[in-house]
């Protein structure tokens, strides 16, 4: 009985921990899953039938070696990989290390799942360090917490579409008809918010909805650029109500963000690395900057093993001016 209610007090912490979290604007398929990644929120989305069914907190690419920003789809699952160091890697280690294999210090943790085209060397995997959680600091990859990415890479399906965003807010309105806007700091110096069409938005939504809406409030929480989710129109100790709906502030308009329709997409059979894969990635936090990007998963036994499927060619990896120039997590 002790077991059932810990095991009910885990799930219930789990569907809770990130139900404060506003929802960008976005357009998911209407059928089969769909990911967001949005960069500035250091957030995962996860969207099935064109309704939100999770949400994880991520670490990415520092503004050196950023996540390549676009759409790419879901490819291989490798569970248990071996790391293959990357040559760059090993003359900085100078230890002789090629390879670590699975283990509590395996950098990829228990599953590499392959993002986009091989080409790209990008992967959503876990981590042996936990606490970098969210964050600023990988160098490229999406990185979870490890039982999130267990949990992510057994519920995706391969070829699922995966869109890596860079919205700098998120406007929404809860279950109780009140507006919240957060506002996320500037890792790749993008300047790309478009406040203009945000505080469009708000207006149009304020005369839709009879309500006032203090524009000092907005300039406050656009200037400060916590990530939390500030309620534009109540009281003071109102709390976020779920469920959530975004608004199209990115249009300037008072709808709401709504699933873009497709044709439910055939079955896909998921692609699964045989266990112990050795998947070359720079994985580890002393990877440094200018480090090679990556070559595709190579299996370990068995080279007819599944590749995964080609996206359409995503941003390359653009030059910025580094935002952060140590690892640097943003906890929010």
């Amino acid at each position: 009985m002790k077991k059932l209610y810990l095991g009910l007090t885990a799930l219930l912490l789990a569907n809770t921990a990130f139900s404060n979290t506003l929802l960008p604007d976005v357009s998911p398929a209407s059928s089969g899953q769909h990911v967001f990644i949005n960069i500035p929120q250091l957030r995962l989305f996860v969207y099935t039938d064109g309704k939100l069914t999770k949400v994880y907190p991520v670490a990415v690419g520092k503004a050196l070696t950023q996540t390549n920003l676009g759409e790419h789809h879901i490819g291989v699952k490798a569970f248990n990989p071996t790391w293959h160091i990357p040559k760059s890697i090993q003359k900085e280690l100078k230890d002789g290390v090629k390879t670590i294999p699975p283990g509590p210090k395996n950098p990829l943790g228990p599953v590499f799942v392959r993002l986009g085209d091989p080409k790209l060397g990008l992967g959503i995997h876990g981590t042996n360090a936990p606490s970098s959680v969210p964050g600023v600091r990988s160098h490229g990859c999406v990185r979870m917490k490890s039982p999130d990415a267990l949990e992510f890479a057994k519920s995706i399906t391969t070829g699922s579409p995966a869109y890596v965003i860079y919205q700098m807010a998120s406007l929404n309105e809860d279950a109780n008809k009140n507006l919240w806007l957060a506002a996320f700091r500037d890792p790749y110096s993008k300047k790309n918010l478009d406040t203009a069409a945000l505080r469009k938005s708000i207006a149009a939504w304020a005369k839709a909805n009879g309500k006032t809406i203090s524009s000092k409030r907005v300039d406050a929480i656009l200037k400060a650029r916590t990530g939390a989710a500030n309620c534009l129109t109540c009281t003071k100790g109102v709390k976020l109500k779920a469920p959530l709906k975004s608004l199209t502030w990115n249009d300037g308009t008072a709808a709401y963000s709504k699933p873009k329709y497709i044709p439910k997409p055939a079955p896909v059979k998921n692609q699964v690395l045989p266990a112990g894969s050795e998947i070359e990635v720079d994985a580890g936090d002393s990877t440094p900057a200018s480090a090679a990007a990556i070559p595709a998963a190579k299996p370990a036994s068995t080279p007819a093993a599944a590749s995964a499927p080609k996206s359409p060619a995503a941003n390359p990896k653009p030059k910025a001016t580094p935002a952060y120039d140590e690892p640097t997590d943003l906890l929010f």
